[in-house]
């Protein structure tokens, strides 16, 4: 296993500690409180579907490794928890080891949606947002506000507002273009945050599963440090019964891989798929984490002979299940 190192930069910038890290890092599953307080078998049903995925990932995983190297897998569980009516860590914990195992499966890591805004008191959201470094579309006059104000990030322009002045003709309609079409344009627009009645923030799931995944790819710093580290509660009885009291990023199983990883699979229901095939690469495609942690992660993986691309978006994989 990669032990943990530290590095600093020839300059003032706090020392920056690097993350162990296993090859691949697979999520086998994203489910809300009303999967689990179903009176059905949802949650047992969703792992005997995906578990074939998830051993085809692993054999991917180890394909691709030089002869000889030992793969580092580690698995993971995303739930849902904005909505009321969860069952507590305890129950919900128990029941998805339960299902895994009996589908051949072992789930490393569990950690809930609403960490990926705050998780161990760091603001992991407002991280991400500034590391946000926006594509403006060709000939941009600064008309738009940033996306920093906004709350909105998109690909390329926006259908300019045909509001005419009084006595003139309506201006003709023009459609949104992509920055860099490949022949024909696909344009995304993705909400990152609305307000709510106090004027707080309330992140998108799309901007929270962006979080999600830079966490998986150990790519978040905060004060140099990494921003969630992840705790182990091996005993039911070490386990809190109420849900905010639960670490950032819970680990399950006392013998696994690290939970970072040089790259990301992620098996979900095709329910997800509009949400992460376009928004989730939408953002990460325009944002920039430290240089520092992203060059140290690459000498790493082209020492390992793993090297890994130079674009976030092409360091996760999918594999989307029919519901």
């Amino acid at each position: 296993m990669i032990t943990n190192v530290e590095y600093r930069e020839a300059d003032s910038r706090p020392r920056t500690e690097s993350l162990p890290l296993s090859h691949v890092s697979i999520e086998v599953g994203h489910l809300y409180a009303e999967d689990f307080r179903s009176r059905g078998n949802r949650v047992e049903e969703h792992l005997a579907r995906v578990a074939p995925w998830v051993h085809q990932a692993r054999a991917a995983c180890e394909a691709r490794l030089p002869k000889g190297v030992r793969p580092r897998i580690s698995t993971c569980f995303l739930i849902n928890d904005h909505l009321p009516g969860m069952p507590g860590p305890r129950e919900t914990i128990e029941r998805l080891q339960k299902a895994a195992a009996d589908n051949g499966l072992t789930i490393d890591y569990l950690a809930r949606e609403s960490n990926c805004a705050v998780a161990d008191g760091i603001p992991l959201a407002e991280l991400v947002l500034s590391y946000l470094v926006s594509d403006p579309p060709p000939a941009t006059t600064g008309g738009r506000p940033p996306v920093v104000e906004a709350g909105w990030l998109c690909n390329g322009q926006r259908t300019p507002g045909s509001v005419a002045p009084a006595m003139h003709e309506p201006s003709s309609w023009e459609a949104p273009r992509e920055n860099h079409p490949t022949g024909h344009s696909i344009f995304v627009d993705v909400e990152l945050w609305s307000r709510d009645q106090h004027g707080s923030k309330v992140y998108s799931c799309a901007f929270l599963a962006s979080v999600w995944q830079l966490l998986r790819l150990g790519l978040l710093r905060h004060n140099g440090e990494p921003a969630v580290r992840p705790r182990r509660q091996d005993r039911d009885e070490d386990r809190p019964e109420e849900w905010e009291h639960l670490p950032g990023v819970l680990q399950l199983n006392e013998r696994a891989w690290p939970f970072a990883a040089y790259r990301t699979t992620t098996v979900l229901r095709e329910h997800f798929l509009s949400v992460e095939v376009a928004a989730v690469r939408t953002i990460l495609s325009q944002v920039s984490p430290d240089p520092a942690v992203l060059d140290e992660l690459a000498a790493r993986s082209r020492h390992e002979g793993v090297p890994v691309p130079e674009q976030l978006i092409k360091r996760m994989g999918y594999v989307f299940v029919n519901d």
